[in-house]
């Protein structure tokens, strides 16, 4: 299976104003310069794929700081990782799957119809979630995409004017509505706030 690459996707903020896009190597590099240059105000780095915050550790040289990101900087797979990575032997006998066993609660008449499917109850699960995730994935996709784009706007714009309409309107699937209680805000946040909110219809 080709598994298709995604370069993980960072932004960095002082105060209003956007000083960095990009990998997250690239953006600790940009926020470095900026706090180096006598910048007192805290930067804040978000994953703009989830809205959540990244903490980066900016002591020392720049080449300090991207050794100390190790493997968050990495490429990360849109599909399932495969069992073997690159450079690994492949023993024989079956791949490593990932399998995880964890408790899972059913009715009796669920163990029952289970049991009858072929490969046995763990494979019907795992059949009955991989059609699940395949049938609901845009919808998932596009809840997520709301909610990290509200993460970021409770973080930047959680005080500005039309703060809460434009809450309501980004969930209510409501753009135009998005785009007129956004119009008054610090033009990098509103940007970008339109940006991550955008690609829900992407």
């Amino acid at each position: 299976m080709t598994m298709q690459l995604l370069l993980p996707r960072y932004s960095a903020f002082v105060g209003a104003r956007r000083v960095g896009t990009g990998s997250l190597s690239e953006v600790a590099i940009a926020v470095k310069a900026v706090v180096d240059a006598g910048e007192r105000t805290p930067p804040i780095i978000f994953n703009d794929a989830t809205g959540q915050v990244v903490d980066v550790d900016l002591r020392g040289a720049d080449s300090d700081v991207i050794a100390r990101l190790g493997d968050a900087d990495g490429a990360v797979g849109a599909d399932d990782a495969s069992p073997y990575r690159e450079g690994e032997s492949r023993a024989r006998g079956r791949p490593k799957l990932g399998v995880v066993a964890r408790e899972v609660t059913l009715l009796p008449r669920h163990w029952d119809w289970l049991a009858t499917q072929p490969g046995g109850a763990s494979a019907a699960v795992r059949r009955l979630v991989d059609a699940a995730r395949q049938a609901n994935a845009d919808a998932d996709r596009v809840r997520e995409v709301r909610e990290s784009t509200y993460r970021f706007m409770s973080a930047m714009a959680g005080n500005e004017t039309g703060f809460e309409e434009a809450t309501r309107a980004l969930f209510a699937d409501d753009a135009p509505r998005f785009l007129e209680m956004t119009e008054s805000w610090p033009p990098d946040v509103r940007d970008h706030a339109r940006m991550l909110a955008s690609r829900a219809s992407a």
